[in-house]
């Protein structure tokens, strides 16, 4: 069962949070956080006289020692604005586990970038995700997951982009998202379709614990890998929502179990407690168990 379970290795990605990267205090308050990934931002949280300092100030937080349970991510500018490039070599520099790229449009979009870190050395490890936040990222979000399947692409996650959305189509920000909630779908769709992972939008009020607490079992139950996040507080309620429920997981090792019996290796179909259980649901089982296991792992370094 073990080697089953080596070939589904998880990434938590249940809380993803964002921090200004000219905030020297919030890069120091990272260690002691309990989130999966951080989002070393360079674009949207760093105003246009500080985007030099605040390369600076990241290239020297990130030299120190890092968590090796915390997934680093550097949010370059985009490429078409001055600071794009100086921020994607500064960023390659830094060694960071993923460049998140923003307002990506099109497959080239993606590309450029793949063959700018190929052009310069870039580890195989270094992977890219996308935030998708514009009406031509929304349609096009199909065409530019497959980046994901070429050979030597890097495309790993997306991820909407609401704030940015809302303001470009002029829809208002209401409860539940109503109106938004179709978009994200079509863009959970792209990505799932190319086997990406894809993160929730931020949710802007964090003193707003109720909406909060919506808006994250919504995305869990639309089928989010978990949620970008704007303050620390968000943290435990994200890791909850998105983390992994006690009886499924039971249910999941039975089904795991029941294939491994000899009787049942050559099944594609099996009757478990009067239940038909296909092969499908021995896949989806041991992702829920890595993840599980990935949850417990991490619990105990904290």
């Amino acid at each position: 069962m073990n080697s089953s379970l080596d070939r589904h290795p998880a990434r938590l990605r249940r809380s993803v949070l964002c921090v200004p990267a000219d905030n020297v205090r919030a890069l120091a308050k990272v260690a002691s956080l309990s989130c999966d990934a951080v989002i070393y931002d360079l674009e949207d949280a760093v105003s246009y006289d500080n985007k030099a300092a605040a390369r600076k100030t990241l290239a020297d937080h990130l030299a120190k020692a890092r968590r090796g349970d915390i997934e680093v991510i550097v949010r370059i500018n985009s490429l078409k604005t001055p600071f794009g490039e100086k921020d994607l070599l500064a960023a390659l520099a830094m060694a960071p586990d993923v460049i998140l790229l923003p307002k990506v449009e099109s497959p080239q979009d993606i590309q450029s970038v793949v063959d700018f870190l190929s052009e310069n050395d870039a580890l195989d490890s270094l992977r890219l995700w996308a935030m998708i936040e514009t009406p031509r990222g929304v349609l096009n979000a199909a065409a530019i997951a497959e980046t994901g399947r070429t050979r030597g692409g890097r495309l790993d996650c997306f991820v909407p982009g609401l704030n940015d959305l809302r303001k470009e189509t002029g829809v208002p920000s209401l409860p539940g998202r109503v109106y938004l909630v179709p978009w994200l779908m079509q863009v959970l769709l792209a990505a799932r379709s190319c086997g990406l992972d894809v993160i929730d939008a931020v949710f802007n009020d964090f003193h707003d614990d109720a909406g909060f607490a919506a808006e994250c079992a919504q995305g869990r139950d639309m089928g989010f890998d978990g949620k970008m996040l704007i303050h620390p507080v968000q943290i435990g309620p994200a890791n909850r929502h998105f983390g992994v429920d006690d009886n499924a997981v039971t249910e999941a090792r039975s089904i795991i179990d029941a294939f491994a019996l000899a009787e049942n290796a050559d099944k594609a179909v099996i009757n478990l407690n009067g239940q038909m259980v296909e092969r499908l649901h021995l896949e989806q089982a041991l992702k829920l168990v890595a993840k599980a296991d990935a949850i417990h792992k991490k619990g105990k370094k904290s």
